[in-house]
């Protein structure tokens, strides 16, 4: 059963490949070996029996569900061939039809292959703790709760917590930015990262099939069955040109009485150009998206990208580097500021906060002296907690304040416009770290040429931040409609009311984007967005810049111009090689032949959509 069902999915490559076969055989028992047509025929039958007739039921199953493509010309044209013994060509078509299907498949698998190459790197075992022993199991076989050793240079089977060890773990594959993350005791750990030099223990978290990773794979898989959109301009252009070639078929028959120059029109009129050259030139398309480090996951994006009028922006991570910079640290009267920074920079080493970063890069740049923590603890709403040299270091917010320091609540600084965070020393409020995360250099830039360049008539950035900090960037890169202070669900509200008046992108990062951006017309997610966005969007950056989305824009652009010229230019060689099949010029497999030569030069003209536009970004234009 399994074998059937494997070639019933493939059921377009094993048609095709058939096809090929038999037509090979054919001609080389017809011209290489003298055989006659009767005996010779016996062949074809083979190819219009195995694959005409699951092509043609699928075709009927379509017209009973008034689902009229442009593909129902190939299968009038099969039915045809049969009725009137004209096997050759009727074999053509099905090659032709087959051909083309199996191309558009291959146009749907080929837009995850960037997260099937992330799928590859997950372990099938883990090794698992037990009695004071290892263990390889079965990865489905990991519960919560289980210690596992992850050894130095193995990719993390699940998502988990350092219980023992210390070291450095890669996690660019899953975040997109090349560092390391230095783990310790206490230190989460994401599934798919991997280790470095150091053997490390981690506690589960998470059983396998809810990790990190297993959602990337269930991404993948969902990626798949996706139809491209792009089909869908191969059926308005089909729905006009059917008609015009059936009626000019019937016309051909009608008046020299001869129904072999019906077939002859309707096997010239194969739209092959519409079921090849697209999918060709959206396989093109998602090949130069992936090598400019931009993942395709739905090929309709490409269709539609271009026609949207409003584009909205979230904030952090986005329009800024989502890595803020410490611009002042205001510590408590009688604590020593470079003790202080040295303490807070040995603990926010092992955070994965993002405001740890910045916290380490000062450090850096200051030279403070680094001390191990002998405790870490970073739990969700708490803050980062850490043992060091004996002093019990937290790093958490204002509000958590109030039930550890009661009495360092008054002496809090003024809130203002930007990040920050407190530092409390045993119990005692000891600083505020205050942080701002800058626009992208690019961003004004970006931002003023998407009406000049895209036809942008509407440019908002809607965030969950401050209205002081929404208001800042907004001025920073020109965006004048802000909307701050909006939770995921009143994102979602907007963007349903801005695709009321328009099509919209949205642009985003982060957990709180992936409903918007799995709502709005075309969604495009940075990188470094949880895999929880990454799945919601239609487009993944995966280099997380600004440049990277305007590419987008070109290569959607050059795409669609490429496969309307292939689309339309092999409809026109098509609509005159019918007026010379109709006048009794090209026979069937003449016929089918002059088509093949037009599918040459349709795909081959596809073929520049893999090869990057004459301007791939016009920002600074």
């Amino acid at each position: 059963m399994k074998g059937l069902r494997w070639l019933w999915d493939r059921r377009e490559i094993v048609i095709a490949a058939i096809a090929i076969v038999t037509i090979v055989v054919y001609l080389v028992l017809r011209f290489g070996m003298g055989v006659s047509i009767e005996e010779a025929r016996w062949v074809l039958w083979v190819c219009l029996g195995l694959g005409g007739t699951p092509l043609v039921v699928e075709l009927v199953g379509k017209a009973l569900k008034r689902e009229f493509g442009s593909d129902l010309l190939a299968g009038i044209s099969i039915v045809t061939s049969v009725l009137l013994g004209e096997y050759l060509a009727g074999s053509f078509v099905v090659l032709m039809l087959s051909g083309g299907e199996a191309l558009e498949r291959y146009a749907v698998a080929n837009a995850s292959s960037v997260l099937k190459a992330l799928a590859k790197r997950m372990p099938s075992v883990a090794h698992i703790k037990r009695e004071g022993s290892l263990e390889d199991v079965a990865l489905e076989e990991v519960r919560v709760g289980d210690h596992l050793t992850i050894f130095p240079h193995e990719t993390a089977p699940v998502d988990g917590v350092v219980v023992d060890g210390h070291g450095v773990m890669d996690e660019s594959f899953l975040t997109g930015e090349p560092y390391l993350m230095s783990k310790a005791p206490g230190s989460s750990v994401i599934s798919g990262s991997v280790n470095g030099e150091s053997a490390i223990t981690i506690e589960a978290t998470r059983e396998a099939v809810d990790s990190r990773y297993a959602k990337i794979m269930q991404v993948m898989r969902d990626t798949e069955e996706r139809k491209p959109h792009m089909r869908r301009l191969g059926d308005q252009l089909g729905a006009v040109y059917t008609p015009i070639a059936v009626a000019l078929a019937i016309v051909a028959w009608v008046i020299s009485g001869d129904p072999t120059r019906f077939l002859a029109v309707l096997v010239v009129a194969t739209p092959c150009p519409l079921l090849i050259g697209i999918p060709v030139a959206i396989i093109g398309s998602i090949s130069l998206s992936a090598k400019r480090g931009i993942v395709v996951k739905d090929p309709g994006a490409l269709e539609v990208i271009n026609t949207c009028k409003t584009i909205i922006f979230d904030k952090t991570g986005t329009l800024t580097y989502g890595t803020p910079v410490v611009t002042e640290i205001i510590a408590r009267d009688g604590v020593d500021e470079g003790k202080l920074l040295s303490m807070i920079v040995s603990l926010e080493r092992y955070s994965k906060h993002p405001l740890s970063d910045a916290i380490v890069e000062l450090g850096e740049a200051r030279g403070v002296s680094i001390s191990e923590p002998t405790e870490v603890s970073e739990k969700p709403g708490q803050g980062l907690e850490g043992l060091i040299s004996g002093t019990r270091v937290l790093v958490t917010g204002r509000k958590a304040l109030g039930g550890i320091d009661p009495d360092g609540v008054g002496l809090l600084p003024e809130q203002t416009a930007g990040l920050e965070c407190v530092v409390v020393l045993d119990g005692t409020y000891a600083a505020t770290v205050k942080f701002r995360d800058e626009p992208r250099k690019d961003g004004k830039l970006f931002i003023e040429h998407l009406s000049r360049k895209h036809g942008y008539d509407k440019v908002m950035l809607v965030s969950g931040d401050r209205e002081s900090e929404a208001r800042y960037l907004g001025e920073k890169v020109g965006i004048r409609d802000v909307i701050a202070e909006r939770t995921p669900e009143e994102k979602v509200g907007i963007v349903r009311e801005e695709m009321e008046k328009a099509r919209t992108c949205f642009v985003g990062d982060g957990i709180n984007d992936a409903p918007a951006l799995s709502l709005a017309t075309v969604g495009i997610a940075f990188g470094q967005a949880s895999d929880i966005t990454t799945e919601a969007a239609g487009v993944v950056i995966m280099d997380s810049t600004l440049e990277r989305v305007d590419e987008f824009f070109h290569i959607s652009k050059h795409m669609r111009r490429i496969a309307l010229q292939s689309a339309v230019g092999g409809m026109l060689l098509s609509v005159v090689g019918m007026i010379l099949a109709a006048m009794g010029y090209l026979p069937p497999v003449a016929g089918a032949i002059s088509q093949e030569v037009i599918d040459v030069f349709a795909v081959a003209n596809a073929l520049r959509a893999a090869f990057p536009p004459r301007v791939m970004s016009d920002i600074r234009d």
